[in-house]
Protein backbone atom coordinates (compact mmCIF):
# COMPACT_ATOMS: atom_id res chain seq x y z
CA UNK A 1 0.00 0.00 0.00
CA UNK A 2 1.58 3.22 -1.18
CA UNK A 3 1.92 5.69 1.56
CA UNK A 4 2.86 8.76 -0.19
CA UNK A 5 1.62 10.03 -3.91
CA UNK A 6 5.11 9.17 -4.75
CA UNK A 7 4.41 5.82 -4.36
CA UNK A 8 0.95 6.14 -5.65
CA UNK A 9 2.07 6.64 -8.98
CA UNK A 10 4.10 3.94 -10.30
CA UNK A 11 1.25 1.33 -8.27
CA UNK A 12 -1.14 3.22 -10.14
CA UNK A 13 0.90 3.31 -13.70
CA UNK A 14 1.78 -0.74 -13.20
CA UNK A 15 -1.72 -1.42 -12.11
CA UNK A 16 -3.41 -0.12 -15.57
CA UNK A 17 -0.68 -1.95 -17.35
CA UNK A 18 -1.60 -5.38 -15.51
CA UNK A 19 -4.96 -4.80 -16.26
CA UNK A 20 -4.36 -3.66 -20.18
CA UNK A 21 -2.53 -6.95 -20.69
CA UNK A 22 -5.37 -9.29 -18.51
CA UNK A 23 -8.01 -7.34 -21.02
CA UNK A 24 -6.10 -7.93 -24.13
CA UNK A 25 -5.58 -11.39 -22.89
CA UNK A 26 -8.90 -12.48 -22.25
CA UNK A 27 -9.48 -11.23 -25.75
CA UNK A 28 -6.90 -12.70 -27.96
CA UNK A 29 -8.25 -16.37 -25.50
CA UNK A 30 -11.55 -16.06 -27.66
CA UNK A 31 -9.56 -16.20 -30.77
CA UNK A 32 -5.64 -17.44 -30.22
CA UNK A 33 -3.32 -16.26 -32.65
CA UNK A 34 0.34 -17.83 -32.41
CA UNK A 35 1.49 -14.61 -34.66
CA UNK A 36 0.90 -12.46 -30.99
CA UNK A 37 2.11 -14.53 -28.67
CA UNK A 38 5.67 -12.68 -29.00
CA UNK A 39 4.24 -9.71 -28.24
CA UNK A 40 2.10 -10.71 -24.91
CA UNK A 41 5.96 -11.99 -23.83
CA UNK A 42 7.44 -8.78 -24.50
CA UNK A 43 4.56 -6.53 -23.26
CA UNK A 44 4.94 -9.07 -19.67
CA UNK A 45 8.77 -8.05 -19.84
CA UNK A 46 8.06 -4.62 -20.36
CA UNK A 47 6.05 -4.51 -16.94
CA UNK A 48 8.02 -6.94 -14.65
CA UNK A 49 11.31 -6.13 -15.00
CA UNK A 50 10.50 -2.66 -14.60
CA UNK A 51 12.19 -0.87 -12.06
CA UNK A 52 10.16 2.07 -10.66
CA UNK A 53 12.24 3.25 -7.51
CA UNK A 54 9.03 1.94 -4.80
CA UNK A 55 10.78 -1.28 -3.01
CA UNK A 56 7.85 -2.67 -2.32
CA UNK A 57 6.42 -2.80 -5.77
CA UNK A 58 9.90 -3.45 -7.18
CA UNK A 59 10.03 -6.75 -4.90
CA UNK A 60 6.43 -7.68 -5.96
CA UNK A 61 7.39 -6.97 -9.45
CA UNK A 62 10.40 -9.09 -9.54
CA UNK A 63 8.44 -11.98 -7.66
CA UNK A 64 5.52 -12.16 -10.32
CA UNK A 65 8.73 -11.78 -12.93
CA UNK A 66 10.38 -14.85 -12.07
CA UNK A 67 7.06 -16.51 -12.03
CA UNK A 68 6.50 -15.79 -16.04
CA UNK A 69 6.37 -19.36 -17.42
CA UNK A 70 3.85 -20.55 -15.10
CA UNK A 71 2.12 -17.06 -15.45
CA UNK A 72 2.27 -16.79 -19.22
CA UNK A 73 1.02 -20.44 -19.94
CA UNK A 74 -2.08 -19.32 -21.16
CA UNK A 75 -0.64 -18.73 -24.26
CA UNK A 76 0.71 -22.56 -25.32
CA UNK A 77 -2.98 -23.70 -23.36
CA UNK A 78 -5.61 -20.99 -24.20
CA UNK A 79 -8.13 -23.05 -22.20
CA UNK A 80 -6.46 -22.23 -18.93
CA UNK A 81 -8.28 -19.62 -17.30
CA UNK A 82 -6.92 -16.57 -16.29
CA UNK A 83 -7.86 -16.31 -12.71
CA UNK A 84 -8.08 -18.58 -9.91
CA UNK A 85 -11.87 -18.05 -9.03
CA UNK A 86 -12.88 -21.84 -9.75
CA UNK A 87 -9.92 -23.10 -7.45
CA UNK A 88 -10.86 -20.18 -4.91
CA UNK A 89 -14.51 -20.86 -5.00
CA UNK A 90 -13.73 -24.90 -4.39
CA UNK A 91 -11.89 -24.35 -1.02
CA UNK A 92 -14.37 -22.05 0.53
CA UNK A 93 -16.57 -24.86 2.05
CA UNK A 94 -13.10 -26.17 3.51
CA UNK A 95 -11.79 -22.80 4.72
CA UNK A 96 -14.98 -22.54 7.03
CA UNK A 97 -15.41 -25.51 8.15
CA UNK A 98 -11.93 -25.12 9.33
CA UNK A 99 -12.61 -22.11 11.00
CA UNK A 100 -15.81 -23.02 12.52
CA UNK A 101 -14.29 -26.65 13.59
CA UNK A 102 -10.70 -25.21 14.63
CA UNK A 103 -9.13 -28.08 12.69
CA UNK A 104 -9.21 -31.56 12.65
CA UNK A 105 -7.01 -33.47 15.81
CA UNK A 106 -5.05 -35.69 13.46
CA UNK A 107 -3.30 -36.03 10.29
CA UNK A 108 -5.56 -39.07 9.76
CA UNK A 109 -8.75 -37.12 10.18
CA UNK A 110 -7.69 -33.98 8.23
CA UNK A 111 -6.70 -36.68 5.34
CA UNK A 112 -10.28 -38.03 5.60
CA UNK A 113 -11.91 -34.25 5.92
CA UNK A 114 -9.97 -33.20 2.69
CA UNK A 115 -10.91 -36.98 0.93
CA UNK A 116 -14.32 -36.48 1.51
CA UNK A 117 -14.92 -32.73 0.62
CA UNK A 118 -12.67 -33.73 -2.67
CA UNK A 119 -15.23 -36.23 -3.39
CA UNK A 120 -18.32 -33.53 -2.75
CA UNK A 121 -16.80 -31.37 -4.89
CA UNK A 122 -16.22 -33.74 -7.66
CA UNK A 123 -19.78 -35.12 -7.79
CA UNK A 124 -21.15 -31.68 -7.33
CA UNK A 125 -19.27 -30.88 -10.55
CA UNK A 126 -20.44 -34.35 -11.80
CA UNK A 127 -23.81 -33.65 -10.98
CA UNK A 128 -24.39 -36.29 -9.00
CA UNK A 129 -25.90 -36.68 -5.56
CA UNK A 130 -22.83 -37.28 -2.91
CA UNK A 131 -24.98 -39.20 -0.27
CA UNK A 132 -26.41 -41.48 -3.66
CA UNK A 133 -22.64 -41.91 -4.62
CA UNK A 134 -21.72 -42.88 -0.82
CA UNK A 135 -24.06 -45.08 -0.26
CA UNK A 136 -23.54 -46.89 -3.47
CA UNK A 137 -19.73 -47.10 -2.79
CA UNK A 138 -21.21 -48.52 0.93
CA UNK A 139 -23.37 -50.85 -0.62
CA UNK A 140 -26.60 -49.47 0.49
CA UNK A 141 -29.45 -49.94 -1.38
CA UNK A 142 -30.69 -46.97 -3.80
CA UNK A 143 -32.80 -46.18 -6.60
CA UNK A 144 -31.65 -46.28 -9.88
CA UNK A 145 -28.75 -47.46 -12.20
CA UNK A 146 -25.47 -48.12 -9.85
CA UNK A 147 -22.86 -44.70 -10.04
CA UNK A 148 -19.67 -45.70 -12.02
CA UNK A 149 -16.63 -44.94 -10.84
CA UNK A 150 -15.53 -41.34 -10.92
CA UNK A 151 -12.65 -41.88 -13.65
CA UNK A 152 -15.22 -42.71 -16.34
CA UNK A 153 -17.36 -39.83 -14.93
CA UNK A 154 -14.67 -37.48 -15.18
CA UNK A 155 -13.66 -38.71 -18.65
CA UNK A 156 -17.41 -39.27 -19.65
CA UNK A 157 -17.67 -35.35 -18.53
CA UNK A 158 -14.33 -33.93 -20.36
Amino acid sequence: MPMTPKQERPVTTTRDLVWRIYKALTVWKQQPSPHLITGFRRRFEQIFARRTGYEALDKLLARLHRRRDELLKVLEHPYIPLHTNASENDIRPFVTRRKISGGTISLDGRIARDVMLGLMKTCQKLGISFYRFLGDRLGLASSGQPIPPLSQLVMMAS
